[in-house]
């Protein structure tokens, strides 16, 4: 045989063929992983309460968040911000922004304006008010009862921030250590209150009572935005009527023997959570 001459090898054209199906079959088997779902946008809008222009806001998990965003939308302090309410401009206690928003919700940031020191003399064991807080540690009024201590003082509000009692700083006191406080007040002495009134426009709204609101339910969608101190917010289905007037009753408790309205209480919706905090009204009563 010629030199640089070598016989061609044979394919068996048959193992080939496999080879090449197998080939085949193992891409057809592959399958390509589908492409992640866009996370959902939410965008609410908002506007300072006593009048701007209006500003978006999204990617936010908790109130304190929240309130940092309102404020970088309008160049303002987050400090600046006491509480928001949701769908009215109003200082509407009905109103007041919880744990949860309603995804078509519109955002009234209420913030900072005139500052007053009031006396009030106590004259009996209770002062008539009921305290709420905002979540990031300013507590205001929420309800005043009619012919009590407090509705007798006209300078005193609804939506009015306690910053001091006594000329002691109560920034960052959740409402029931306000309420404590307030309690603990020797009767029949005078005491000091430092009191900062939301900013109005043209400073024209009357004194409110903070009584429930008559508007309806916060809302018109039927999912909600659900805000937490830890974690990620979640998107809910709006409780049911049932649980709403569950919700509904144990505020109504707290609120008549401990003076405090929860935010976070109304977002709860674990029944057994009801029980031990109505179990724990009665202790109190009972000690009162």
């Amino acid at each position: 045989m010629p030199l640089g001459l070598r016989r061609k090898k044979k394919f068996n054209t048959k193992e080939t063929s496999r080879l090449v199906e197998g080939e085949h079959t193992d891409a057809a088997v592959r399958t390509v992983p589908s492409p992640p779902a866009p996370a959902r946008r939410l965008v609410f809008h908002t506007q300072l309460a006593h009048g701007s222009a209006t500003g978006r806001v999204e990617n936010f998990s908790s109130i304190q968040e929240l309130y940092d965003k309102i404020a970088g939308v309008f160049e303002i302090p987050p400090s600046e911000i006491l509480y928001c309410t949701l769908n009215t401009p109003k200082v509407d206690m009905g109103k007041l922004l919880g744990a949860q928003i309603g995804l078509e919700d519109f955002l009234f940031a209420h913030i900072k304006g005139i500052k007053k020191e009031v006396n009030v003399y106590k004259s009996e064991d209770s002062l008539g008010l009921t305290i709420t807080d905002n979540g990031t540690g300013y507590a205001f009024i929420k309800r005043i009862k009619d012919g009590s201590i407090i509705d007798s003082v006209k300078t005193i509000c609804v939506g009015d921030h306690i910053e001091a009692i006594n000329g002691e700083n109560i920034v960052g006191w959740r409402h029931f250590d306000v309420a404590k406080k307030l309690k603990e007040l020797k009767k029949e002495e005078l005491f000091t209150l430092t009191l900062i009134e939301p900013k109005k426009a043209f400073d024209m709204e009357p004194r409110s009572k903070g009584g429930k609101s008559s508007t309806g339910k916060i809302g018109t969608g039927r999912e909600t935005l659900r805000l937490r101190s830890k974690g990620p917010a979640t998107v809910e289905e709006v409780p049911s009527e049932t649980k709403e007037k569950a919700i509904g009753k144990v505020d109504d408790l707290l609120e008549l023997y401990m003076g405090i309205r929860d935010i976070d209480l109304e977002a709860s919706m674990a029944l057994d959570r009801w029980s031990r905090v109505y179990l724990q009204i009665l202790v109190w009563q009972v000690r009162g």
